[in-house]
């Protein structure tokens, strides 16, 4: 395991996760006549979407700082990026579309719109950036051929 794996992608994805974390965990989204709303009242599919993108972002930290090959943490960045396309259209759906009656769109919600941003422009870094210097040479034992 190493924190010198993390690249500026993962790092951005990492801060887009706490952003869609902080907005579900803590402030409110919308403001309606009988009071605030948070994204658990209004709970629908944006929000589990939300919620799959930011889990996809987390994956994709931890595959970079735990895996000895770029295998998984490519595959978590490819997925990654998926969800947070996913994501990015949960957030603005849920922007555009104010439910029971909510006069105003609050913090939470616009919070989120960031956060998926960052998940999404993180995961593509992390695609783009090619660096493999961050991962040691593999120096396999040589075998000897069957016997045949």
């Amino acid at each position: 395991m190493s924190l010198r794996r993390l690249r500026s992608g993962e790092l951005i994805a990492l801060l887009g996760a706490a952003c869609v974390i902080v907005s579900l965990a803590a402030l409110r989204w919308y403001e309606a006549s009988g009071g605030s709303l948070s994204a658990w009242d209004t709970f629908g599919a944006a929000v589990v979407l939300l919620m799959l993108a930011t889990l996809a972002a987390l994956v994709l930290v931890v595959a970079t700082v735990t895996e000895r090959s770029t295998a998984l943490p490519i595959a978590a960045a490819i997925w990654s990026t998926a969800f947070g396309v996913v994501g990015v259209i949960a957030a603005i759906v849920r922007l555009l579309e104010r439910p029971d009656g909510a006069s105003a769109v609050c913090a939470g919600a616009w919070l989120a719109l960031a956060g998926a941003i960052l998940i999404l422009g993180g995961s593509w870094q992390s695609i783009r950036d090619e660096r493999t210097g961050l991962y040691p040479p593999a120096n396999p034992e040589p075998r000897e051929p069957p016997v045949g």
